[in-house]
């Protein structure tokens, strides 16, 4: 199948990676009231600016349904989208707490939980044509925002560059085709228990990512 004839989300039993197939069935037997699937992107089906994750977290989205929801890094994420007018309501850390996004949503490169929160090479190679899709079926795309390096080179892989086409690290940002990336350190709880990411370094990239996207 090419990339172009992928849906934007996966479907929840998708069985290309045999790896998290199995990983997926483990976490079923242990926890069969979470969800145990591939999580489909969150927000606007209009947005002009897209978060892009590694893959859904165990006890997080692979719990929730939800991006980023239920673990340490959702709390970061969603409080600053909420005071950058990017969300509305109240973030409480699960999926029916009534959160929207506005003029954004948030995805994953890899769209199933794998262990040790590690996709292989080949899992994101593999789940690449979803992200390529999601990205084609948003048209009013203008800015992307990477959580991370390893989100960073799937984006620009999915939009055909390389990974040197722009230079890692935080708050480094580039022009790759229509879009702009802002490449952000990933809002873990050890980065940010750590002190690597503070909540002004994530806030400042995310607010010029907003003021791009709406310029």
């Amino acid at each position: 199948m090419s990339a172009a004839a992928y849906p934007p989300e996966a479907p929840a039993d998708c069985p290309l990676c045999p790896r998290l197939v199995a990983y997926r069935e483990e976490n079923r037997r242990k926890e069969p009231t979470w969800f145990n699937g591939a999580v489909a992107s969150f927000g606007d089906e209009n947005a002009r600016l897209l978060i892009v994750g590694l893959a859904p977290g165990r006890t997080g989205a692979n719990r929730t349904a939800r991006p980023f929801t239920g673990d340490g890094a959702g709390v970061i994420l969603y409080e600053t989208l909420i005071a950058l007018g990017l969300a509305e309501g109240r973030y409480q850390a699960r999926p029916d707490d009534g959160l929207t996004l506005i003029d954004c949503m948030i995805t994953n490169a890899v769209r199933c939980a794998p262990p040790g929160n590690k996709p292989l090479p080949v899992e994101e190679r593999t789940c690449r044509p979803f992200l390529m899709s999601r990205l084609a079926a948003l048209p009013r795309l203008r800015s992307i925002v990477t959580l991370g390096d390893i989100s960073r080179k799937n984006v620009l892989a999915a939009l055909g560059a390389r990974a040197s086409a722009m230079a890692a690290g935080h708050g480094v940002e580039a022009d790759i085709g229509p879009y702009r990336l802002f490449n952000s350190y990933h809002c873990s709880r050890l980065n940010t228990n750590t002190g690597r990411l503070t909540p002004e370094m994530f806030m400042d990239v995310l607010r010029r990512a907003r003021d791009h996207a709406r310029s």
